[in-house]
């Protein structure tokens, strides 16, 4: 899963060995030497006494008014404009917002996104509310951060038809990762107001945002554990300082439709893996309050819909998964009111086939009846009503199942080769299941699922297998072969 877009840390920073180097405004030392141990939109890094350093000075920006905010500065006067509000000129470098230094217009007109530039400074409207599919009839919100991915991936192509393939990306909605609490300080706002700002009458601009720092996040994988731990005092962090934030700005911004995918993989580790991983076990009074809260907030909010995720096919598939699992749901749903769910998500950072008609119940599949997507969410529609779950409605993540890629085993689920992005996000996609409110783009094709090294604190084995692709960098961090095959193999074709 997507984790925070940093170079985890694993010993105590060392000494600076030069003078300052683009790294330092990233919160990692130069490097003594230029041997380069991986290459990002940064620069190039090294490795010394165990922690990652820069190497050379590839970053030209030491302040500017956005420093005193908290913001670095863009690299250039001339970075192009993402957003513009009374502090400034805003651009996206990195995976955060930097201010563009004052005496440029930056490289487009300074405006929001989809907006004239004359009116800059929003004021959210009366109450919107949802009714039905949150996906239909509203325009979807392009993500600033992983347009400007895209440039930079651009920026390393030479083939003109695979540059018209990732340039057609930039068109498309995916959703916005909420991953840290920094992340969620820096992301929440400016994307709600960004949003907002392309509304006009009528119109209405949908935004997806996934809500992911549960204590003890990802407890059965190492590559993408998050920033707090499964104690009680970070369970209060997460309250106050993410679940209550989070609570205040969607208030604040009311008179716009807003999706929240909900902590992928927490739930389903509660289903399958409580009996074989200790860290599971210790995350799962914080895994189900952590439900419950959050439920209680954002659940009474008219213009808020929410999708708790229930993992892929693979995952859950198998009878008595479901079974389970329409037990575990039911639960955490009740322990929420008055605050309601519109439904489920799945195949969130996966790569299973919405359709694959040569797999069937057998031995290839471990006797799954649900191979594929598609029947899982049918299957897993009649368990949940069943269940006497009231609101039983699907989103399903395309971005990364497109082609069946190359794993030997259905369970492999990092950096798989053979990847090519799948259907377009899109409201009511399948005629026949009105249970489907959409395909959407949740993981953002590009970003690593985890790193391939070895020797990484946050190394998972999963990313080492035959059929991950290699070298990856850290989850989150752009990925540029990947990516590239991705838009190559893409189904239907970009």
């Amino acid at each position: 899963m997507k984790a925070s877009i940093v170079l985890t840390t694993i010993a105590t920073i060392a000494a600076k060995a030069s003078a300052d180097c683009f790294s330092t405004r990233l919160g990692y030392p130069c490097c003594s030497g230029n041997t380069v141990a991986y290459t990002d939109n940064d620069g190039d890094w090294g490795v010394e006494n165990g922690n990652w350093c820069g190497i050379g000075n590839t970053s030209s920006s030491a302040s500017c008014w956005s420093t005193a905010l908290g913001y670095p500065c863009c690299s250039s006067s001339s970075a192009e404009v993402w957003y513009t509000d009374n502090d400034g000129a805003w651009g996206v470098e990195n995976g955060d917002w930097c201010g563009i230094p004052t005496g440029s217009s930056g490289g487009n007109t300074p405006v929001n996104p989809g907006n004239d530039g004359n009116d800059v400074n929003v004021t959210p409207g009366d109450q919107y509310s949802h009714n039905g599919n949150p996906f239909k009839d509203v325009e979807f919100f392009i993500n600033p951060y992983y347009t400007a991915e895209v440039d930079a991936a651009i920026a390393q192509m030479s083939d003109s038809s695979l540059i018209s393939k990732a340039e057609k990306m930039k068109t498309f909605s995916n959703a916005i990762w909420l991953d840290t609490i920094k992340n969620m300080n820096e992301w929440l706002e400016k994307n709600l107001k960004g949003a907002l700002a392309q509304q006009t009458g009528n119109k209405k601009v949908l935004t997806v945002f996934v809500v992911y720092d549960l204590p003890g996040r990802d407890c059965h994988a190492l590559a993408s554990n998050g920033e707090l731990l499964a104690n009680d005092s970070d369970w209060a962090r997460y309250k106050t300082e993410y679940i209550d934030v989070i609570e205040e700005k969607l208030k604040t911004y009311k008179s716009q439709p807003v999706v929240l995918i909900i902590e992928p993989d927490s739930l389903a580790n509660l289903v399958t893996n409580l009996d074989s991983t200790p860290a599971c076990r210790d995350s799962e009074k914080y895994y189900l309050d952590g439900h419950a809260y959050l439920i209680q907030k954002f659940g009474v909010l008219k213009h808020v819909a929410m999708y708790l995720d229930i993992g892929h096919a693979f995952w859950l598939g198998w009878d008595d998964n479901r079974e389970k699992a329409a037990k575990v749901y039911s639960k955490v749903i009740s322990s929420g009111a008055p605050g309601e769910v519109r439904g489920f998500t799945d195949n969130v950072a996966n790569y299973t086939p919405w359709e694959d008609p040569t797999l069937s119940r057998g031995p290839d599949t471990e006797w799954n009846p649900c191979p594929d997507e598609k029947r899982y969410l049918e299957a897993i529609h009649k368990d949940f009503v069943s269940a006497g779950i009231k609101s039983v409605y699907f989103v399903s993540d395309t971005s990364r199942n497109g082609k069946k890629v190359d794993r030997k085993h259905p369970g492999e689920w990092c950096n798989q080769t053979g990847v090519g992005v799948g259907a377009r996000p899109q409201a009511n996609p399948v005629s026949g299941m009105d249970y489907l409110d959409a395909f959407y783009w949740i993981k953002p094709l590009g970003e690593s699922d985890g790193t391939s090294d070895e020797s990484a604190a946050r190394f998972d084995g999963y990313c080492g297998h035959e059929t991950a692709m290699k070298p990856a960098p850290e989850a989150g961090q752009w990925f540029q072969k990947h990516f590239e095959q991705g838009i190559k193999n893409a189904n239907p074709p970009l």
